[in-house]
């Protein structure tokens, strides 16, 4: 509460007067569209539970009445004595007139055959003998050779009721091949003999699950046995495979229908539970809402969008009023914005005899005062800096020309004169940049003059294990530049790069004019750095630069000096690679 009260002190006039309006009206409003559009949410929500329980009540009295009639019909086929008897006599391999077979065909095929016939609800209802004595007569009796081309007669135990499968008892493809079947297997079991038969009561998987097969847009079905196996329609819905762990886990344990409204990976749904106990499994249903219910959210989203726009527009003339009303306070503020941004030449005028117009006088005199105290500032940090980059530039000569008149004195004791007057010729042409008669800024070809000789002398002291190549661009040489801004980076490669891998190296300048920016790479191919340490020499290039290091001439000078001249957009970037070498780009503006 107490941000709150803070964030609203420190918010503008303007804007505190609106929220205030803006809120008393809109927190009412709010609120009823809200419990509105809550209200017409639950009410798609149970239109579509109710309609999804009539559904379901529905298929539950359609299954109910198919079962029974494949249980009659079973019924009747058991308790036919003739067909019984002729079994029987099959079983037991007895003999069997043609006249009895033509009067069994005749009279009781032909009767069990009307039966099947005069029930639109069944498949077919087929008697299957133990063995191959019986006379078939389709498509009522048939031998055990054709019950063994169904897929339930190759279980070990087919008792009872089988799902989708394919009618295989004839080889022809024009017997209904694709129709799937589900039927109860019922043995025939006489007294004396044991198994005599096996009765087949089919019935189609569309006819007995209408549900699965309907194909209405934004519903399916599925049956799912008490084995664990699932059955969907003729052909398997994705939407329903992709949830059907979700739904399978919200099943009833009781056995009861059930109805529920469910959010799943993001859909909407409504999902009907119907256990089927005669056939041991599940009927479910679902019924995708997420278009009604979005729906609701699109009017919602509406309403949202309208009110937004009504509020702007209020807002808006709201703000003008009370601008209007504090026109003399934002003229002031206009002018300290552009005090903000570097303008300090911003003079308030038509200041009033009011509160605002003393304000906007005694600004004035502030602002003159800044002035004045900001170039006596400028004029001492210009003395500053100069004065650290001469003393940055005094560090390196002393350490540079120890090291090189140690390599002369070498040099004369080993008796090499040519050499000695080379090398005193290379120190004498870097000297000859390095003090340019005071100047601070020389052109790239005087720098990588400067390179060449340095580079002439440390291979003179390395011999074999430094090598170098210096490249330019024409259009690069006559850009400007910090004097000694590359020296360092070249004696950093051999000093960290070359010196410490065995077999030595070679290191690479290379200049270019890129995009209005002068690009130097000083590369080396030498021992390079772990990601560790390359990130602590980044860190360290990257630091304060009023921080120097008293060392002198490291990465943070350099970069120091680039940025005191050109700006913090430029400077050095180091890249290394452990055993591949190190990379150090230097970018300024390309001026001549």
């Amino acid at each position: 509460m107490k941000k709150i009260r803070e964030l609203f002190r420190n918010t503008k006039l303007n804007i505190k007067f609106t929220s205030i309006i803006i809120l008393f009206m809109v927190i009412p409003i709010g609120v009823l569209a809200g419990v509105l559009f809550y209200v017409m949410e639950q009410n798609a929500v149970q239109e579509n539970m109710d309609y999804m329980e009539y559904t379901m009540q529905r298929n539950e009295d359609g299954i109910k009445t198919k079962i029974d009639s494949i249980n009659m019909s079973t019924q009747f086929f058991l308790s036919d004595d003739s067909l019984l008897q002729m079994l029987n006599a099959s079983a037991i391999g007895g003999e069997i007139s043609t006249a009895d077979w033509l009067d069994f065909k005749n009279n009781e095929v032909s009767a069990l055959e009307r039966l099947v016939n005069n029930n639109p609800l069944l498949y077919g209802v087929r008697v299957y003998a133990v063995n191959d004595s019986v006379q078939e007569m389709m498509p009522i009796l048939y031998n055990a050779s054709r019950m063994k081309k169904q897929e339930w007669s190759k279980q070990d135990k087919y008792v009872g009721w089988n799902f989708d499968y394919t009618d295989n008892i004839f080889n022809s493809y024009t017997m209904n091949q694709n129709r799937k079947i589900i039927s109860l297997v019922t043995p025939i079991i006489d007294s004396a003999n044991g198994k005599v038969g096996v009765i087949e009561s089919a019935m189609t998987m569309e006819n007995m699950f209408p549900s699965l097969y309907e194909g209405i847009e934004d519903e399916w079905s599925f049956f799912y046995s008490d084995e664990g196996v699932t059955y969907f329609g003729q052909k398997e819905q994705t939407e329903s495979s992709a949830l059907l762990d979700d739904i399978l886990r919200q099943r009833p344990t009781e056995d009861k229908m059930q109805t529920i409204y469910k959010k799943l990976d993001g859909k909407k749904l409504v999902i009907s539970y119907m256990q089927v106990r005669e056939l041991s499994g599940t009927l479910i249903c679902v019924k995708d809402i997420t278009k009604n219910v979005h729906n609701v959210y699109f009017m919602r989203d509406v309403f949202v969008a309208v009110m937004l726009a009504f509020i702007i527009l209020l807002a808006f003339f709201i703000n003008r009023i009370v601008q209007h009303l504090l026109k003399q306070f934002y003229e002031i503020l206009k002018s300290i914005r552009k005090v903000q941004k570097g303008d300090l030449d911003v003079v308030i005028e038509n200041c009033g005899k009011d509160e605002m117009g003393e304000l906007g006088t005694q600004i004035n005199k502030m602002l003159e005062r800044i002035k004045e105290l900001m170039e006596d500032n400028l004029n001492r940090e210009m003395l500053a800096k100069n004065s650290e980059i001469r003393a940055l530039q005094n560090q390196i000569n002393p350490h540079f020309l120890y090291n090189t008149l140690e390599i002369i004195v070498w040099l004369a004791e080993s008796g090499d004169k040519e050499q000695v007057i080379q090398v005193v010729q290379s120190l004498s042409r870097f000297f000859r940049v390095v003090l340019s008669k005071g100047r601070a800024v020389v052109s790239l070809q005087e720098e990588l003059s400067c390179i060449q000789s340095y580079l002439y002398i440390q291979k003179v002291r390395y011999a074999d294990i430094l090598n170098y190549e210096i490249q330019a661009e024409p259009e690069a040489l006559d850009c400007r530049i910090q004097k000694l801004s590359l020296q360092p980076l070249v004696e950093n490669a051999l000093y960290h790069g070359i010196e410490k891998k065995r077999g030595g190296g070679t290191i690479r300048v290379c200049a270019d004019v890129k995009d209005g920016c002068l690009v130097v790479q000083v590369a080396d191919d030498g021992c390079g750095m772990t990601p560790e340490k390359l990130e602590e020499v980044q860190r360290e290039v990257a630091g304060d630069l009023g921080q120097i290091s008293e060392g002198g001439f490291g990465l943070p000078n350099i970069q120091k000096r680039i940025q005191l001249a050109y700006g913090a957009d430029y400077g050095i970037h180091v890249s290394s690679r452990l055993g591949c070498g190190t990379r150090v780009t230097l970018q300024i503006p390309a001026k001549s």
